[in-house]
């Protein structure tokens, strides 16, 4: 079983702290929902906190809309550029990725439900069958035409020859295999999230501002399950008013050692 690190000193709460740790401890089943605030240890900027992706550089929002990038082969070029040089080919799996495979080492896990794209967590120990990524994946692309998927390393490394590279089978647009602004989600990855979220005790959402859904309401369906949540974010959420217990606390300690409580609950 992965280390995990000490318990973070001062807690901000150390009430909602206990809270939370009682909780987790006492659930039988646990879903956890992910957003761009837990890979920021790794060096992967969220998008919209105050030093974010789309705060900084707006333009990159706009990129990600399908039609923009479907419709604008000069949008295409850059979108490739900044994949070929997006952090994530660097990055490494930090505490709390680490963390939530300890908590799936104790067998209380349900699922996590990532609106992350950079496979950190499967990278951080999870079985790929314990995640599910409601956004797609970077690490593929995706022929919006024939379907064909293929590793992004793969078509990354053609850049060099071309700017805009054709899928090999079809000659079809490619693009990673994530779900842009204006892009139908998966269906059936979605029911699959929501199921999560209704078969859990304890649903705890990490490192998401909540505002964006359906992942969002994922909350909701937790809850109208009778479970309950518990926030570990940076900033407000809308659902905070909510839920059993939030944490503001850095995600890379507190994480770990919530975890720590629910493995020495699951010893005893």
């Amino acid at each position: 079983m992965a280390s995990t690190t000490t318990d973070p000193a001062p807690l901000a709460d150390p009430e909602g702290f206990e809270r939370a740790a009682d909780l987790l401890a006492s659930a039988g089943r646990v879903t956890v929902l992910t957003g761009a605030g837990v890979s920021t240890d790794s060096g992967i900027p969220d998008y919209r906190g105050p030093n974010g992706l789309w705060t900084k550089d707006p333009a990159a929002e706009a990129m990600a809309d399908f039609d923009t990038y479907m419709g604008d082969a000069d949008v295409r070029r850059q979108v490739w550029l900044r994949r070929r040089d997006h952090r994530v080919w660097t990055a490494e799996p930090n505490a709390a990725h680490r963390a939530f495979a300890d908590l799936d080492a104790t067998g209380r896990l349900r699922a996590l439900v990532t609106q992350n794209i950079d496979g950190l967590h499967q990278r951080g120990g999870l079985p790929a069958d314990r995640v599910i990524e409601v956004h797609g994946t970077m690490l593929w692309v995706v022929c919006t035409s024939c379907g064909l998927r293929t590793p992004s390393p793969e078509v990354l490394a053609r850049l060099d020859e071309e700017s805009d590279p054709r899928c090999p089978q079809c000659g079809g647009i490619q693009k990673s295999d994530t779900i842009s602004f204006g892009q139908r989600l998966n269906a059936d990855v979605i029911e699959r999230a929501a199921r999560a979220a209704r078969e859990c005790g304890v649903f705890l959402a990490v490192g998401t501002s909540l505002t964006v859904h359906p992942a969002a309401g994922l909350c909701d369906v937790a809850m109208m399950a009778r479970a309950s949540l518990v926030v570990v974010n940076a900033e407000p959420t809308p659902y905070d008013d909510f839920a059993s217990a939030v944490l503001r606390d850095p995600i890379g300690t507190v994480i770990p050692a919530l975890v720590r409580r629910v493995t020495e609950a699951a010893r005893s």
